[in-house]
């Protein structure tokens, strides 16, 4: 019976690299398709931001009125106030997104033929527009 022989090949101090091109870190912005990517990822901070704060709200809102007043102070300031219009735009933004990609997710088939794109994200939209102005009559009453 013979030893086993080392397979592995021996390490030269020459050894060829690959090519690589280089490309920036901003490759993605040269395509609008890429770049609406990024954002509806990036929009996804924006939504916990906003999920938490109305969970502090309504921990605010538990606690009394005297801490529901204090978390509206908190609330007015000029930080607060561009993050809630920033997070408004990447929520609103990221639900547009998602309402469009619906039909890629949803291949509905209607008699044997598949619906056309704009039938399957209307239905998100009126559901959104008829929550939007139940909200908006519950507000303004």
């Amino acid at each position: 019976m013979q030893p086993p022989t080392n397979t592995t090949p021996a390490y030269t101090e020459y050894h060829p690299r690959w090519y690589r091109a280089r490309v920036s870190v901003y490759w993605w912005m040269g395509d609008w398709r890429y770049l609406k990517f990024i954002l509806r990822e990036l929009s996804s901070a924006f939504v916990a931001f906003a999920v938490v704060m109305t969970l502090f709200q309504v921990r605010a809102l538990r606690a009394g009125p005297e801490a529901y007043a204090r978390f509206q102070q908190r609330l007015h300031s000029p930080l607060m106030i561009a993050l809630s219009v920033v997070s408004l735009f990447f929520v609103v933004f990221h639900a547009i997104t998602w309402f469009n990609l619906t039909p890629r997710a949803m291949a509905i088939r209607l008699r044997g033929r598949r619906l056309p794109d704009a039938m399957v994200a209307a239905p998100n939209y009126a559901v959104w527009l008829v929550v939007s102005v139940g909200v908006a009559w519950l507000v303004t009453r």
